[in-house]
């Protein structure tokens, strides 16, 4: 019998990199690429502008509603997202958002984090002990924390790099040159680092718990107010 008590949280499992750039003009860049995710390999783009709006730039419908109701944006855009790597070199194209960046060689915590067992990093528990080693190291940055739609998050970083941005540009503006990611991005609970870099993560969401009377509430979409352009 259902009684409506509140269920096991479900987790959802995303393995690949996040990219956090910073650029001369204010703009900031936080890129998403995931090679093993619940929809398959994709990549999204989350992009703060200096004057704070925040948009996210996704493949798909079913990855803009996902992202858009664990994070917060002003606005949501579906266009294809297509990374390119060769050797060091990544390059990003969505929407009208171009960049180019280079990954530098990895530091003493870049080193420290590539010991880490994958099967370690993807342990909620390993990314709760690591939070506040990541608070004193980098700035704005957490390991764990509160997301949207009533959901919680984990990330286990397993390596970083620095990167250095070549060009940007988005709706045909040049974005400028390199520079720190300052002020921190505000699309979660964290921040990527103050300085450019790219890291190799496991996220782990573990969704609202449901019970009969959520469910009946369901909108489908778990996102209220925000419109999504095609």
């Amino acid at each position: 019998m259902n009684t409506g008590g509140p269920a096991r949280r479900r987790r959802l499992r995303f393995e690949g990199w996040i990219a956090g750039l910073g650029t001369s003009s204010g703009t900031r860049v936080v890129l998403g690429h995931w090679q093993r995710s619940p929809f398959g390999a994709f990549s999204d783009v989350m992009l703060e502008r200096a004057g704070g709006e925040r948009l996210l730039l996704a493949p798909t419908p079913e990855t803009a509603d996902f992202i858009g109701a664990t994070y917060v944006f002003d606005a949501v855009e579906v266009v294809p997202v297509r990374v390119g790597v060769a050797e060091d070199t990544w390059t990003v194209t969505a929407g009208s958002l171009a960049l180019r960046f280079v990954a530098g060689p990895r530091g003493p915590v870049g080193l420290l984090l590539r010991a880490v067992p994958g099967a370690l990093a993807r342990r909620p528990a390993w990314s709760a002990l690591t939070d506040w080693p990541a608070r004193l190291l980098l700035p704005g940055v957490r390991t764990r924390g509160s997301a949207g739609a009533g959901r919680r998050e984990w990330y286990g970083a397993r390596d970083l790099r620095p990167a250095r941005l070549l060009s940007a540009s988005f709706e045909g503006a040049d974005l400028g040159v390199s520079a720190p990611v300052d002020p921190p991005v505000r699309f979660g609970f964290g921040s990527v680092p103050r300085k450019p870099a790219l890291t190799r993560v496991t996220t782990t969401v573990a969704l609202a718990r449901r019970t009969a009377e959520n469910d009946r509430r369901r909108d489908g979409s778990g996102r209220k107010g925000l419109g999504v352009r095609l």
